[in-house]
C-alpha cells in the first residue's frame, strides 16, 4: 500500500489544523487504496500554532511536527517539511482549509503516465482583490522568468511524485522558490478544478511586504532575464540620447536656429535616467546581495524543535 505524504506550512493557524487534519484523516480512510503522514510546519513559533501541533499528534501518530526557530517565510517551511517526507506521493496543501482536502484525489489520480505533478485550479478564488491581483503577477512573471507554460496555473495545493520532491530539495540557498523549483525538476504539469473555499477563521499572512518578497525571489533565483532587461533598456535610452544630440547639432549648426535652455526638460530628463541608474544598480546589488548570502551558507531554515524523540531534533539547512 503507497504511503501519502502531507505537508502543510502552519503560520498562525491553531484553530484550522485541528479541522484540516481530520478531514485529511477522512478522506484517506475512506478511500483504503493508502496510508498516510502528515507533516505540520510551524512557521511561527511565536503564537498557539506549536501547541496545537504536539496536540494532534498525540491524537494521531501519523502526525509529525516541525517548528521553525523564527518565521523562514512559507517556501522555506515546505523545503523543511519536504525533507522529511516518506511517501510515494507528496501533496502540498493550505492551513486554512481554502483548499480543501476532501477533493485530495481528484490530484492524485490525475498523475498518470503523462504527468509528474498535478496543481489544482480554482474556476472561482475566494481570496482578497489583492492577494489575486499577487497571485496574477507571480504567474506573469514565472511564465516570463522561468518557461511556465502559459496555459498553467502553479497554486498552492498539489500532488507531486516522490522524485520530484526529491529534486527539488537539492536546493539548500537560502532563497528558495518552490514554483521555480518544480518547472526545473520536470515538464510534465496538469491542472485539475478544485472548489476554492471561504476561509473560516483569521486572514491571509501575506501582506505586501511578502508578496513584495516573493516577487523579488522569483525574479532573482532561476533566470538572468531581470539583468538583460536592464541591459537592453540602458542601450535604448543610449540611443535615444545619442539621436537627441543629433537633432541639437542639426538644428544648431544647420537650421541655425536658437536652442532654448529649457532647464525644467532638463532636470526632469536628469530625474528619469538617474531614477532608471538606481532601479538597474538596485537589481544588480540583488543578485551580488544573494549570491553573498549563499556563499555566506545563512541558513534556509533552522527547526528549533519537532514532536520526534529528542535525538532527532534540531536541525539547520
Amino acid at each position: 500500500m503507497q504511503l501519502l505524504s502531507f505537508v502543510i506550512p502552519c503560520y498562525r493557524s491553531a484553530a484550522t489544523l485541528a479541522d484540516v487534519t481530520r478531514r485529511i484523516r477522512r478522506t484517506v480512510l475512506s478511500d483504503s487504496r493508502y496510508r498516510y503522514e502528515i507533516i505540520l510546519v510551524n512557521d511561527n513559533p511565536a503564537d498557539d500554532t506549536w501547541r496545537e501541533i504536539q496536540r494532534l499528534k498525540q491524537q494521531d501518530e501519523n502526525i509529525f511536527g516541525i517548528c521553525m526557530s523564527r518565521n523562514f517565510g512559507q517556501a522555506s517551511a515546505l523545503m523543511a517539511g519536504y525533507r522529511h517526507v516518506h511517501g510515494d506521493i507528496v501533496v502540498s496543501l493550505d492551513d486554512d482549509g481554502q483548499t480543501p482536502p476532501d477533493e485530495m484525489f481528484r490530484l492524485i489520480d490525475a498523475l498518470d503516465e503523462e504527468t509528474d505533478i498535478v496543481y489544482a485550479s480554482y474556476p472561482s478564488k475566494h481570496h482578497s482583490l489583492f492577494r489575486n491581483f499577487g497571485s496574477r503577477v507571480n504567474d506573469h512573471m514565472a511564465t516570463w522568468l522561468m518557461g511556465k507554460p502559459r496555459d498553467l496555473y502553479m497554486a498552492s495545493y498539489y500532488a507531486a511524485r516522490r522524485f520530484v520532491i526529491d529534486e527539488m530539495v537539492r536546493c539548500d540557498n537560502p532563497f528558495p522558490y518552490v514554483d521555480g523549483l518544480a518547472i526545473r525538476s520536470t515538464s510534465r504539469f496538469k491542472n485539475v478544478p478544485i472548489d476554492h473555499q471561504d476561509r473560516t477563521q483569521g486572514e491571509s499572512g501575506y501582506t505586501f511586504a511578502k508578496l513584495l518578497g516573493l516577487w523579488l525571489n522569483g525574479f532573482t533565483a532561476f533566470s538572468v532575464k531581470p539583468l538583460r532587461a536592464a541591459t537592453v533598456m540602458g542601450m535604448a535610452f543610449s540611443l535615444a540620447g545619442f539621436v537627441f544630440a543629433m537633432i541639437v547639432v542639426v538644428r544648431k549648426l544647420i537650421l541655425l536656429d536658437q536652442i532654448d535652455a529649457g532647464w525644467s526638460s532638463i532636470v526632469a530628463i536628469v530625474l528619469l535616467l538617474d531614477g532608471i541608474l538606481m532601479m538597474m544598480l538596485g537589481l544588480v546589488g540583488e543578485y551580488v546581495g544573494r549570491m553573498y548570502m549563499t556563499m555566506n551558507k545563512s541558513p534556509q531554515y533552522v527547526v528549533r524543535a519537532t514532536t520526534a524523540p529528542a535525538g532527532e531534533k534540531g536541525e539547520a539547512r
